[in-house]
This record gives C-alpha cells, structure tokens and sequence, in this order.
C-alpha cells in the first residue's frame, strides 16, 4: 500500500510539471519583456528620428540639383516644387519638368513639410518637421548657395543659423575674423 501511495505521487507530479507555465512565471515572462521594450523604445525612435533627419537633408540636395538641371534647360529657377514635380499631363515642361518625384513636389516627405520660395538672388529651400520632436529635432534652410544651415528648435532655420556640422560658436568665431 504504501508503494501503491509513491507511485500515485509520482504520477500527479508529472501532470502537474507537464501542464504549462504556472501564472508566476507567465508574469516573470512578461515582465523581462516589458524591460526590454522600456530600453529599446527610446534608441528605436532616436534612430527613427535620425534618419528622417538624414531624409530631410538628402531631399533638399536632391532639390538643388533638380534646381540646376531646371535652370539649364528653361533659363531660371522653379518657383515652387510643382513645377520641378511630374507635369499633371502632357510632356514635361516649365510648370512640371519631372525632375523630383511626386511626393516631394507635393511638399511633404518622410515626416518634413518642404517650401522653395523664389527670392531675389535665387531660390531659398526650407524644410521643418511636421511634428517637432517627432519626426525630427532640426529645421533646415538652404538657397542657391547649396549651404544647409541647421536649427536645433521648432522655428524654421534662416541663414543665420549655424552651417550643418557647425556649431553657433564655430560660426561667430569664424565671422569674427
């Protein structure tokens, strides 16, 4: 009889082990999960962030050369990123030459709003994130000089913000000279 008790033990031991995760250790699980989301979030959209930043950049480069190729084949600058965009219909021309894609031409791209403004000099190119914080820390401004110069806040960068690469300091120390 008392083998007969062992035995019967034994077998209620091994349902128990092989019935699953017991609700502690489901709650360890989620918890070690829940950490590890709480660390990787942060560099995610730091990361996120960056790159649309590198976007916003690389756009208003590609805007310069399209500047370039428009000046050459119609004899001056676009006044606005349509008329560098696909042409509505037809072939291209001045008022769609068909040198950036169609949602640059419409002014919002990977998390910027872009504006090309014609001054009296040439063109100036602004770009500004449509949610600050969000999908970028920095405003950029850029015109014919194809210099970008960065600001490190909401408000839209000008051409006395710092040159990329170049801090507020660098820039007085330089025009001081």
């Amino acid at each position: 009889m008392l083998e007969l008790r062992r035995c019967s033990k034994r077998g209620s031991n091994r349902k128990r082990s092989l019935a699953g995760f017991s609700l502690i250790e489901l709650l360890i699980v989620i918890a070690i999960i829940l950490i590890i989301l709480g660390v990787a979030l942060p560099k995610l959209t730091k990361s996120r962030t960056f790159a649309q930043e590198m976007a916003a950049q690389k756009a208003i480069s590609t805007l310069h050369t399209a500047q370039t190729q428009y000046y050459s084949q119609y004899g001056g600058y676009a006044t606005s990123l349509t008329q560098l965009g696909p042409p509505t219909n037809g072939a291209p021309g001045p008022n769609g030459a068909e040198l950036i894609d169609r949602d640059l031409a419409s002014g919002e791209k990977g998390g910027f709003k872009f504006t090309l403004q014609q001054t009296s000099t040439g063109y100036a190119i602004s770009a500004v994130p449509t949610q600050y914080g969000t999908s970028g820390n920095h405003t950029y401004f850029s015109d014919q000089s194809m210099a970008t110069h960065q600001h490190s806040g909401p408000e839209p960068a000008t051409p006395n913000d710092p040159l990329m690469g170049e801090s507020q300091q660098q820039q007085q120390n330089q025009g001081g000279k």
